[in-house]
């Protein structure tokens, strides 16, 4: 007999209430949760599709993965401590080992960041999964777009570019073994959740880099009501990223790949003068990559410069929905 929607969700996703907060997590038409005085919930949704998203020969680890991820990252670019998840999937049919997987590495990321999943639905359709990720800030502590003011110093984590070019390099069919990190930094992304909960004492605004650079550093600056100015020499490139354009684009980098194709999932923030030690002090205790790339000025623009301080365009301003 086929497995209905309810034997799918008690075999493969009802895991344990582990934490204290969390009042009824199954088994009603709602979850029950409390939220902690003093704290204010952010809530954020992202939808997985089968071929948009994701390439459709991906494994059923790496799309739980990256689906769970991505909604950690927004937590990460507002200073949240992630508490619960609800999980609504669509499969093309019931197969028991990709479930199996998919409920594996699911399990495994609530159980890294103290997580419990809380609901969600299951339905008969082309693959996709939409995640709903809660979390906590301190009142008031929230890092939002709309913080940024004029003299900051703007940073970003890790590197940037190595997911296009991982995705190039999974699209072109490329056996390259440097190329892997970025395969993989496609594939499974880290988001900066615990330098971003200690980051909101010294900043006030954040991003995470979903769209690429150029479009989401532009939310900031429309939100703030104000200007960037970006070296382009200070944008940190990994190693691998090097290895690509040195090998496979004439040696010369490919500025609109790194800065407008996305799926990266790093922070853009901004700090005070004043805090800039505080905070690059702090990005050494998690261990963590971090450039100061430019500043917030007072023109409505964001700009890129060269090294000769000339003016760099963008054909492409990020990924688009539509």
């Amino acid at each position: 007999m086929n497995d209905s929607e309810f034997d799918i969700i008690k075999k493969y996703f009802s895991f344990a209430a582990s934490r204290d907060d969390v009042v009824l997590a199954g088994g009603d038409d709602c979850a029950i949760v409390s939220v902690p005085d003093g704290q204010q919930l952010l809530v954020t949704t992202d939808t997985f599709i089968s071929g948009v998203h994701f390439p459709e020969h991906t494994s059923a680890k790496d799309i739980a993965y990256k689906a769970i991820m991505v909604n950690l990252s927004d937590l990460a670019a507002m200073g949240a401590t992630p508490a619960w998840l609800t999980l609504a999937i669509s499969l093309p049919e019931v197969n028991g080992a990709w479930l199996q997987a998919f409920s594996d590495e699911v399990k495994v990321i609530l159980s890294e960041f103290d997580i419990n999943l809380i609901g969600g639905d299951t339905t008969r359709g082309d693959l996709s999964i939409t995640i709903q990720a809660m979390g906590f800030c301190e009142r008031g502590r929230a890092l939002r777009r709309d913080r940024a003011e004029t003299g900051d110093k703007i940073y970003v984590t890790g590197e940037l570019g190595d997911a296009a070019i991982g995705l190039s390099a999974v699209l072109k069919n490329i056996d390259d073994d440097v190329l892997s990190y970025c395969v993989k930094k496609l594939e499974r992304p880290e988001a900066r959740v615990r330098f971003a909960e200690a980051l909101t004492a010294y900043s006030r605004c954040a991003i995470d880099i979903s769209d690429g650079l150029v479009a989401d550093l532009g939310h900031i600056i429309e939100a703030s009501h104000c200007g960037a100015r970006i070296r382009l020499s200070d944008i940190p490139l990994s190693s691998s990223a090097e290895h690509y354009f040195r090998e496979y684009d004439k040696n010369k980098v490919d500025w609109t790949m790194v800065l407008a194709h996305g799926d990266d999932y790093e922070l853009c923030f901004t700090v005070s003068r004043q805090d800039q030690t505080a905070v690059e002090t702090l990005a050494e205790r998690y261990k963590l990559r971090l450039s100061c790339i430019g500043d917030i000025v007072e023109t409505d623009e964001l700009s890129f410069v060269d090294d000769n301080d000339s003016v760099v365009e963008f054909l492409s301003t990020g990924f688009r929905h539509f």
